[in-house]
C-alpha cells in the first residue's frame, strides 16, 4: 500500500505526543521519520518506527531529555546526548557544527550518550541544503565480524559525506558493511535476494540470501579487510573525540544505545570562489554521468541522485509500506 507523506507524518506525530514529547519535538521528529521514508530509506523510517517506540518504553530513550554541551576546544565541542531521541540530537549537533563553521570555517561536534540517528544521510542533506560540506559518522553495537573472524566484534559504523550543489547535493551514506542491516531486512521482507553477496551463510559460504545472513549475523565488510579497518578507526575516533562509548562498550548493554557520533561542517562560502567551485563540481558530475554504461538499460548515477528521484516519485504516488506495518503503527 502507499501512504501520503502528510498522513504518515501526522501518524508519527500522534504517537510521539502520546509518548510524552513536546509539540515541537514531536513535529520535528515525525518529519525526520517521514522524510527518511519519502526518500526510500524505509528501513530507517516507517519500518523502524515501532522499534523506536519500544526503546522509549524500555527507558533507553528519554522524551524529556535535552542534549548539553560538555566542553569546548576552539572549533571542536563535546556534547552529551543524555539519551534523548537520537534523530533530534543529531539534527541539533549538525546545526551546532554549522554555527561553528560559520565562525571558524570548520566546526566539529563530538557527541556521546546518544541513541540511533536512523538514516545518517539526513544530517548530510541537512548540511548540504544549508551550503555546508557535511561529514558525520556513528558507532554501533558489535554487528559485524572483523576481517578473518566469525563472531561480531566491530560495528558497521555508517559514515556520510555531503557536498552542496545547486542542481542537487552529492551525498554518500554508507555503512561499513556491504549492506546495512536495514537493507538486508527490507530485502527479506520483499522476499528478494541481495544484488551481490552481502554476508555468509551457516556453512561459511558467501551468499545473497538475506535470511541466511540474518541467521549468522556475519555481514560482509565493504572492501573486505579495508571496510573492517575503517570500521575500527571510525569507532575509536568517535569515542576519543566524544569521550564516549566504543563499540566494545556498547556490546555490554542490553541493547543498542549510548552511542558516540561525530558531526563536521565546513563552510563552502568561506572557501571562496563559489561559482568556480560549483562549475568544477558540475563538470565532474557530468563527466561521471557521461560514462559508457555496461548495458543499454543501465544508467550511471552520482551519489544522491537516486534519492531525489525516489523523493519525487513517493511525493506523487505516496510512500510504499507493508500493510501490517502501517496497521501496527496506527494501533500504537
Amino acid at each position: 500500500m502507499r501512504v501520503k507523506y502528510e498522513e504518515m507524518k501526522d501518524e508519527f506525530k500522534r504517537v510521539l505526543l502520546k509518548e510524552g514529547f513536546s509539540e515541537q519535538a514531536a513535529n520535528e521528529a515525525a518529519k525526520i521519520f517521514a522524510d527518511n521514508s519519502l526518500d526510500g530509506v524505509y528501513s530507517h523510517g516507517v519500518n523502524r518506527f515501532v522499534r523506536v517506540i519500544e526503546f522509549i518504553e524500555k527507558g533507553y530513550i528519554n522524551p524529556s531529555a535535552v542534549p548539553e554541551k560538555v566542553s569546548t576546544l576552539g572549533a571542536l565541542e563535546r556534547w552529551d546526548g543524555n539519551l534523548a531521541l537520537g534523530v533530534l540530537t543529531a539534527r541539533k549537533c549538525m546545526d551546532r557544527a554549522m554555527e561553528l563553521a560559520t565562525d571558524y570555517g570548520i566546526g566539529c561536534v563530538a557527541l556521546r550518550n546518544t541513541n540511533h540517528w536512523m538514516r545518517g544521510g539526513e544530517y548530510g542533506w541537512q548540511a548540504a541544503n544549508n551550503e555546508f560540506i557535511g561529514i558525520c559518522w556513528t558507532n554501533t553495537l558489535p554487528n559485524m565480524p572483523a576481517w578473518g573472524a566469525k563472531d561480531s566484534r566491530i560495528g558497521n559504523n555508517p559514515i556520510i559525506l555531503a557536498l552542496p550543489r545547486k542542481d542537487g547535493p552529492v551525498v554518500v551514506d554508507m555503512a561499513m558493511s556491504q549492506f546495512s542491516y536495514g537493507r538486508i531486512e527490507t530485502t527479506r521482507m520483499e522476499e528478494k535476494e541481495l544484488p551481490v553477496h552481502g554476508g555468509y551463510d551457516i556453512q561459511g559460504n558467501l551468499t545473497k540470501d538475506p535470511n541466511a545472513i540474518e541467521e549468522t549475523g556475519r555481514v560482509l565488510p565493504i572492501g573486505f579487510w579495508k571496510g573492517s579497518g575503517l570500521s575500527i578507526l571510525l569507532d575509536l575516533i568517535a569515542s576519543v573525540l566524544a569521550d564516549g562509548n566504543t563499540t566494545n562498550d556498547i556490546g555490554k548493554f542490553d541493547d543498542e544505545h549510548a552511542l558516540s557520533q561525530v558531526f563536521i561542517a565546513i563552510s563552502k562560502e568561506q572557501l571562496g570562489n563559489s561559482s568556480e567551485l560549483e562549475q568544477k563540481i558540475n563538470e565532474s558530475v557530468q563527466y561521471i554521468k557521461d560514462s559508457e554504461p555496461v548495458s543499454s538499460d543501465t544508467e550511471v548515477y552520482y551519489p544522491g541522485e537516486r534519492t531525489m528521484k525516489t523523493r519525487i516519485e513517493n511525493t506523487r504516488m505516496g510512500i510504499p509500506v507493508k500493510e501490517e506495518i502501517w496497521e501496527e503503527i496506527k494501533s500504537l
